[in-house]
């Protein structure tokens, strides 16, 4: 009987003394919860965490930023916008985030020109931003806004056609043109022979496939601002120059005939005349590319002998390219003597010091890839992003991708989605009535 009790005494104890490490197991574990922030992000994509691009740009603000966040009591809406913003504290802790309820402070509400539920005001020195939308696109893109105040104005010459900054038809760029305002540029149409004169603080100006001829006083508008120094981005197109062939002269270019044909990017695209871009010079501009970017109807470009001017190549077409000088009908047939072989120049780079600075020039046999109906093709949005930032002298935005969250949805073969609603319809709910049954008759017979 003794030996019984201390037997139930000793478990006893061993209980005890279990539940007592079991509570300082558990307390130390909530003590090193709070003092050590770790986190760790497995998922996909890592998109619980900040881009490399995003955490580059707030490590160039040099001083504090206040986050004023306008949100009621709804704890699901502050929790996201405080999980958001903790990202960004991570690498940047003197980001201070304040809270505010509008309904509580209407008029501290309305001095911030707040209209919505959740709506963030971003405060760096003298600037501030008000968003709307909370994502890291959007955030990272205030937040270098916030960093760089200058004006960037791209100029996009008109009255000849060109593709337009505003106009939303398929062949324009007003999509593009969204995306740059959303990113600190403005930008305007100029028409010379209304205002004969290129405006002094363009950063960038842009010929878009013009389709009716300049005048000659254009052309020397045009020339001259080269000749000060002025930046370009241009977009050409297949067929005539419209009167810039002393343009292309002038940068010790020329642009073949014909339209760009590779049968090895119409297996992806379905038409030879899109031309898929997978790699890519060692270029500041295209220095992290490795995504396909498409050329719909694209021409290619010769370099010529030119003084002064640095030059470099951004892309080429693969080797299976070639220029069609002749009609296309039908297949696609390269026609030897007559048409230009690949690999074609699809894009150049031009530098050369004027005074204290760099002018910057940069040309595309193509402006489709950056059209409304294209742009949302792989990397073509990234890419019309870095050429502007590159072309106007802001190097800072460069490696700033657009942020694209990973597709995360299945695509099943007709096939597969038969298999897989019978087996839910029918095969499942016959192996469970069969193992039930099986269950049942054992049983029975026990």
């Amino acid at each position: 009987m003794r030996k019984l009790l201390s037997s139930k005494m000793h478990l006893r104890l061993i209980n005890v003394v279990f539940v007592l490490l079991l509570l300082v197991a558990v307390g130390l574990l909530q003590w090193l919860s709070l003092e050590y922030d770790m986190r760790f992000d497995w998922t996909q994509n890592a998109r619980n965490s900040l881009s490399e691009a995003s955490v580059i740009a707030i490590e160039r603000l040099q001083g504090p930023v206040k986050v004023t966040a306008f949100a009621t009591q709804r704890r699901q809406l502050r929790e996201a916008i405080r999980e958001l913003f903790t990202r960004y504290r991570r690498h940047k802790p003197d980001i201070e985030l304040e809270f505010v309820d509008p309904d509580s402070e209407p008029q501290r509400a309305r001095q911030a020109g707040v209209r919505f539920d959740g709506e963030v005001v971003l405060s760096y020195g003298n600037a501030r931003e008000t968003l709307a939308r909370l994502d890291e696109e959007t955030i990272t893109n205030a937040l270098v806004r916030l960093g760089h105040r200058g004006e960037r104005w791209l100029v996009f010459l008109a009255g000849h056609g060109e593709r337009s900054p505003d106009r939303r038809a398929n062949f324009d760029l007003s999509q593009w043109s969204a995306q740059l305002r959303k990113r600190g540029f403005k930008t305007r149409e100029l028409n010379l022979p209304e205002h004969p004169q290129i405006p002094r603080n363009t950063a960038v100006l842009v010929i878009a496939g013009p389709r009716v001829d300049l005048l000659p006083g254009e052309v020397k508008i045009i020339e001259q601002y080269i000749n000060n120094g002025g930046n370009l981005l241009w977009l050409a197109d297949p067929g005539s120059l419209h009167g810039l062939e002393s343009l292309a002269e002038m940068l010790g270019i020329e642009f073949q005939p014909g339209v760009i044909v590779d049968p090895g990017s119409e297996a992806i695209t379905g038409n030879a005349t899109v031309v898929v871009v997978t790699r890519y010079g060692t270029h500041a501009v295209v220095r992290n590319f490795g995504n396909a970017t498409l050329f719909p109807d694209a021409v290619g470009i010769s370099l010529l002998e030119a003084e002064g001017w640095n030059r470099a190549v951004l892309f080429d077409t693969r080797t299976s390219a070639w220029s069609e000088t002749s009609a296309l009908s039908g297949a696609a047939r390269m026609d030897k003597g007559e048409d230009i072989i690949g690999p074609l120049h699809l894009a150049l780079v031009l530098t050369r010091q004027r005074g204290d600075r760099e002018q910057r020039v940069i040309v595309v046999g193509d402006g489709d890839f950056l059209s409304n109906t294209f742009l949302g093709n792989g990397v073509n949005l990234e890419l019309g992003m870095s050429v502007a930032n590159w072309v106007s002298q802001d190097d800072d935005y460069v490696n700033i991708p657009v942020r694209v969250n990973p597709d995360r949805s299945i695509a099943l073969t007709h096939t597969s989605r038969v298999f897989i609603g019978a087996g839910f319809l029918f095969v499942l709910p016959l192996l469970l009535a069969a193992s039930g049954t099986l269950i049942w008759l054992r049983r029975r017979r026990l």
